[in-house]
């Protein structure tokens, strides 16, 4: 293939369609226009690189179907730009989804919390099962308090952030075993249960309650959200409705991720209070008190700006450009 007298015999032709790539707007007949030039040029294209290899021309030629091919498919919207939409609308409508399965867990954790603590307080057998006299009141007395203070604020802060956001992050991902997320909330239900029972033991419930409730109002209630979520994408392919089951995993497990995103940040303001605030030697309303603010935000982002998120028709999902295709089904 002579490539010059193949140049000039297309060129005018690829020179249109680069001049109508590079336009800022296009009136109709030049959209159609640029369409057919991109066809042809793409044919052209493949004659090119079938027949003399690689070269300049097809080099310019395929720099030019590239520019042309992102005024009718889009290019991929900037990630800044995508940021406010997560949390005003994406991150919102998932939390929303997941309100009453939140709701859920948390009677469930109480409940199961609540017998463990009975349980253990009032049967010194079980409380013998958890070591000496001596043991039970040094718990009660000094390990439980000391703590909330035994490490530097910072690394205190960092450490129970981590471990929460990564319970909450597992409460997600393997919520689709079905067994993951009640595991997960009995054993941490039966932990604090029969923690409080020996600190009832010792007469000290009191304080039980007075370094939990700063921090871990927020701090529960995001793992009862990422217990939520777990459950929520374990019965999208138990029960996936009109949907496949491929499907319905694929769309409520986007939609539901996201919650994981939310919850680490909610936990990383947990952990801020955990390792800065619990430990000072403010009054405890004060105390407690930036404890249910904090749970009050989450709450309100939940459940008010979910809400709204909802009755726009966001359910927490990609849209359909960045989800992809679905199949088609009859019915």
């Amino acid at each position: 293939m002579d490539l010059d007298a193949y140049a000039a015999a297309h060129g005018h032709e690829w020179t249109e369609l680069e001049a109508l790539a590079r336009r800022r707007r296009l009136t109709g007949p030049e959209a159609d226009e640029l369409i057919r030039l991109y066809q042809s040029g793409a044919a052209e294209l493949s004659a090119l690189q079938t027949a003399a290899g690689p070269s300049v021309v097809a080099d310019r030629l395929s720099l030019t179907l590239s520019r042309a091919r992102l005024r009718f498919t889009g290019a991929g919207r900037n990630l800044a730009s995508q940021v406010p939409a997560f949390f005003v609308a994406q991150l919102p409508a998932a939390l929303w989804r997941v309100r009453w399965l939140s709701i859920a867990v948390l009677l469930v954790t109480v409940v199961v919390a609540t017998s463990f603590a009975v349980w253990a307080a009032g049967s010194p057998a079980v409380l013998a099962s958890f070591g000496s006299e001596e043991f039970r009141r040094q718990f009660a007395t000094e390990d439980f308090v000391n703590y909330y203070s035994e490490s530097a604020p910072s690394s205190f802060t960092g450490q129970v952030w981590t471990n929460n956001a990564f319970i909450a992050a597992q409460c997600v991902a393997f919520g689709i075993t079905g067994v993951w997320v009640p595991y997960v909330v009995l054993s941490n239900a039966m932990n604090v249960g029969i923690s409080a029972g020996l600190m009832a033991e010792q007469g000290r419930l009191e304080y039980f309650f007075l370094y939990i409730l700063p921090h871990g109002q927020l701090e529960l209630y995001s793992i009862f959200v990422a217990g939520g979520a777990g459950l929520l994408i374990f019965w999208s392919w138990v029960a996936p409705g009109a949907r496949t089951r491929g499907q319905a995993l694929a769309q409520d497990g986007r939609a539901l991720i996201t919650v994981a995103v939310g919850l680490m940040l909610a936990l990383l303001v947990s952990g801020v209070i955990e390792g800065f605030v619990t430990r000072q030697d403010w009054p405890w309303p004060i105390k407690i008190g930036i404890g249910t603010v904090a749970l009050a935000g989450f709450l309100a982002y939940q459940w008010v700006l979910g809400g709204r998120a909802h009755r726009a028709g966001q359910t927490g999902d990609l849209d359909e450009f960045e989800a992809g295709a679905t199949e088609l089904v009859a019915g």
